[in-house]
C-alpha cells in the first residue's frame, strides 16, 4: 500500500504544479526578478502576413480591419498568402491591389507553415507580424506589438487573445484562455514566454532565419529567438479578437491538432530542457509543455491509486467519492451543455475536455501521426 499511496501523492502534487504550481513559482520568483520590456514608438519597416485558405467568407472583413491599423503607411506592407485556395479569396484579395495590399499566390495547398515560409521568403520588413483571418485587432494593436521591438533584447511578441462568445456568455475556454494569458504575463515578467498566440504574433526577421515549414510556428519561433540569447514576451495591450467554437466537437478537434504539432515541436527540441545551458527556460519548458501534457497520466494514475486506497481508508474512500462526482459533472456538462453555465460544471467539463484531447493526440502522436496541414476552425 506504501507504493500505492506514493503513486496517489506524486500524481496529485504533479497535477498541482502543472496548473498551479508552476505559475506561483514564477510568481515567488518575480518579486525578486522582474525583466522589464522598454517599450517606446518605434517604426521599423513591417510586414504584416495574413495567411489564408478558401477564407471567401472573411478575408474581406479582414483584410479591412487589418487596413485600419494605425503605423507609418510608407513602412507596411501588407502580404496575403493564399494557400492553394480555390474559392474565390484571390480575387477579393486582389480588389484591394490598389490599397497596397499583396497577394502571394501558392497554387498547390502545402499547409499553413509553408505558406507562411514562402511569405518570409518575399518580406521586406524587419519586423514580421502574422494574423489569422479570423482574428481582429484593435486600431492601435500593430502599433502596439511592434513598440516591444525598441527593446533589443526581445525577438518575438505575442499578443493577448479575447474570446468572444457569439452568445455573449463566458464559456470554459474563456477561462481557460484567461488562465493562459496570466500564465505568459508571469513568465514575461521572470524570463521568456514558451509559446506564442498564433493567431497574432510577431518577430524579427533574423529570428525567423530558420524557419520550419513543417513544425508550429508560434512555438518554435520563441525557440529559435532563447537560440539567439533573446526572449519572447506577451503584450497586454495588443489584443487579438477571435469568437469560439459553436461546435464542442470541432473546438475538441483543434485541440487535438494543436497537441499534435505541439509534441512534434518538443521532441525536436529536447535540447531546451537542459538548465546548464538555458537556465530558467528549461523549467519552464517542463513545466508549461511536457509536465502539462503528462496531467492526463497523472490523472489516470491517481483515480486507480484512489479506488485501491479507497478499499481500506476510510478518507480516502471520500476522496474517491469527491473524484466521482467531479467527473460526474464534466460527463453532464458534455451530454447537457446548456447546465455549462454553472461553475460547477464549465470548470470540471472543460479540464476533462482538455486532459481527454491531449491523451487522445499522445496516443496518435505515438502512432506516428503529424499534421502539416492545418485546417482553420470555422467560428
Amino acid at each position: 500500500m506504501i507504493v500505492v499511496y506514493i503513486i496517489f501523492i506524486i500524481s496529485l502534487l504533479g497535477i498541482f504544479h502543472a496548473y498551479l504550481g508552476y505559475p506561483v513559482s514564477l510568481y515567488l520568483l518575480s518579486i525578486y526578478q522582474t525583466l522589464v520590456v522598454k517599450k517606446q514608438s518605434f517604426y521599423p519597416r513591417v510586414t504584416f502576413i495574413i495567411t489564408a485558405h478558401n477564407e471567401v467568407a472573411q478575408i474581406e472583413k479582414k483584410i479591412r480591419n487589418t487596413l485600419e491599423l494605425q503605423y507609418l503607411k510608407e513602412a507596411l506592407e501588407i502580404l496575403v498568402v493564399s494557400d492553394g485556395s480555390t474559392d474565390g479569396t484571390n480575387d477579393i484579395v486582389q480588389k484591394f491591389a490598389p490599397q497596397g495590399v499583396k497577394l502571394l499566390d501558392l497554387e498547390t495547398r502545402s499547409g499553413k507553415e509553408h505558406a507562411q515560409k514562402r511569405a518570409i521568403e518575399t518580406a521586406s520588413g524587419e519586423i514580421l507580424v502574422f494574423s489569422d483571418v479570423a482574428t481582429f485587432l484593435d486600431p492601435l494593436g500593430l502599433e502596439q506589438i511592434v513598440s516591444n521591438f525598441a527593446d533589443a533584447s526581445i525577438g518575438c511578441v505575442s499578443s493577448e487573445d479575447r474570446l468572444q462568445s457569439k452568445e455573449g456568455g463566458s464559456s470554459g475556454e474563456d477561462l481557460y484562455v484567461k488562465y493562459e494569458m496570466w500564465l505568459r504575463h508571469l513568465e514575461s515578467k521572470v524570463s521568456s514566454l514558451v509559446g506564442l498566440s498564433g493567431s497574432f504574433f510577431a518577430a524579427r526577421k533574423e529570428v525567423l532565419n530558420d524557419f520550419s515549414g513543417d513544425m508550429q510556428s508560434d512555438f518554435r519561433t520563441v525557440l529559435n529567438s532563447i537560440k539567439l540569447g533573446l526572449r519572447g514576451v506577451s503584450d497586454p495591450e495588443a489584443i487579438g479578437y477571435y469568437l469560439d467554437v459553436r461546435e464542442g466537437s470541432k473546438e475538441f478537434d483543434r485541440k487535438i491538432r494543436t497537441i499534435i504539432r505541439g509534441l512534434a515541436v518538443f521532441f525536436n527540441h529536447t535540447e531546451f530542457l537542459n538548465p546548464f545551458v538555458y537556465g530558467l527556460f528549461a523549467y519552464q519548458y517542463f513545466c508549461h509543455k511536457l509536465l502539462r501534457w503528462s496531467v492526463p497520466f497523472l490523472l489516470i494514475s491517481l483515480f486507480i491509486s484512489n479506488v485501491i486506497l479507497a478499499i481500506s481508508s476510510q478518507m480516502m474512500f471520500v476522496v474517491l467519492i469527491l473524484h466521482i462526482l467531479f467527473y460526474t459533472s464534466a460527463v453532464t456538462g458534455w451530454l447537457k451543455p446548456s447546465l455549462k453555465r454553472m461553475i460547477f460544471v464549465k470548470i470540471p467539463c472543460y479540464f476533462s475536455i482538455v486532459n481527454m484531447s491531449i491523451l487522445i493526440a499522445w496516443i496518435r502522436y505515438l502512432r506516428g501521426e503529424r499534421i502539416v496541414m492545418w485546417q482553420p476552425t470555422t467560428r
